[in-house]
């Protein structure tokens, strides 16, 4: 659980400095929640392709939480909701956990934590 802590943090500063861009680069003290005002969210499928060049198993399982919160929420993460089961403490569980089954190539892992999903819960 350490590694994924890691990784996640290391992710998530990395892909706070690829979406700032070229320009002087802004501490953020808390992860952007979802809806919070003022902050202007990434499109999801830019923030995916960052992921990609940074950790592509972290991109697989993040598309894979994606589609599983889309079939069993019925309704599409923001890139924010994303941002924050990535960053917050320890990542969420399960989205950690499909990170690492993409690692590993376990389609039996990644199914079996997709129906773990709490779409009461959000993303933590």
């Amino acid at each position: 659980m350490q590694h994924a802590r890691h990784l996640a943090g290391t992710l998530l500063a990395l892909l706070v400095l690829a979406a700032a861009g070229p320009g002087p680069v802004r501490a953020q003290t808390s992860p952007a929640q979802p809806g919070a005002p003022g902050t202007s969210e990434m499109p999801i499928e830019d923030y995916l392709a960052l992921l990609a060049r940074i950790a592509p198993a972290a991109h697989d399982g993040a598309r894979a939480y994606r589609q599983a919160w889309l079939q069993r929420c019925g309704r599409s993460l923001t890139t924010a909701e994303l941002r924050v089961a990535m960053a917050v403490g320890d990542g969420n569980p399960v989205l950690m956990g499909m990170i690492r089954a993409s690692h590993l190539r376990d389609a039996a892992a990644l199914a079996s934590l997709a129906a773990l999903i709490d779409c009461t819960r959000g993303t933590r």
